[in-house]
């Protein structure tokens, strides 16, 4: 990776949590340029549909054009078949896109579809991995932690919600590459999508 290349990574952390009746995601806000910190707002969590989402670790660039790539690539399938994409066709989409022209970037893949909740998480030679919760990033050791303590079958919506905050209150305490906030959403077969608001996630900060 060259100078210019490794300048606009991003450390971050990103978390993928299911429970019962859905899927928690999150990811923090800050990126770095090796020790210093560029940007303190960055978006790592993207809405690629109804059903579901993304989150990103790695190069800015790279991320962002994926992101857009997935979004168009579900909105064509969903007008084509008149159905949503299910998460693990979305999750085998950005493998093969990431196979075919590895980019620098760790992902996750997060949903609900007729099989249930689901997390993947996706490497940046694309390699696809379910599991019930995952998490990426420079922070993910301290989030790690956190969720192979507290994650427990069958968790409620609030419970979930909590678990994917502390995690990445971890990781910003540890890891120098993570923190200035964090991005939370839910998706549901009945709702889809809902990205909390920032005076929903100060609520539930105020309440750990």
């Amino acid at each position: 990776m060259d100078a210019t290349t490794d300048a606009i990574k991003t450390g971050t952390s990103t978390v993928g949590i299911t429970y019962n009746g859905g899927v928690v995601v999150g990811a923090d806000h800050r990126a770095t340029m090796g020790h210093f910190i560029a940007n303190k707002s960055v978006q790592k969590l993207f809405r690629i549909s109804d059903n579901v989402a993304l989150t990103t670790a790695g190069l800015v660039g790279h991320a962002q054009s994926l992101s857009r790539m997935l979004a168009a690539e579900l909105r064509l399938f969903e007008l084509k078949r008149n159905q949503h994409m299910t998460v693990k066709g979305a999750a085998t989409l950005t493998a093969n896109i990431l196979s075919g022209r590895p980019h620098y970037v760790q992902l996750l893949i997060v949903g609900v579809d007729s099989s249930g909740p689901s997390v993947y998480s996706i490497d940046s030679a694309g390699g696809s991995i379910p599991d019930v919760y995952c998490a990426t990033g420079s922070g993910s050791p301290f989030m790690y932690g956190v969720l192979e303590d507290q994650f427990k079958d069958g968790m409620n919506r609030d419970q979930a919600l909590a678990l994917a905050a502390k995690s990445l209150l971890a990781s910003a305490q540890r890891d120098a590459a993570s923190g200035n906030g964090m991005d939370l959403a839910v998706i549901t077969p009945e709702s889809g999508f809902q990205q909390l608001s920032e005076e929903e996630v100060e609520d539930l900060l105020s309440k750990l």
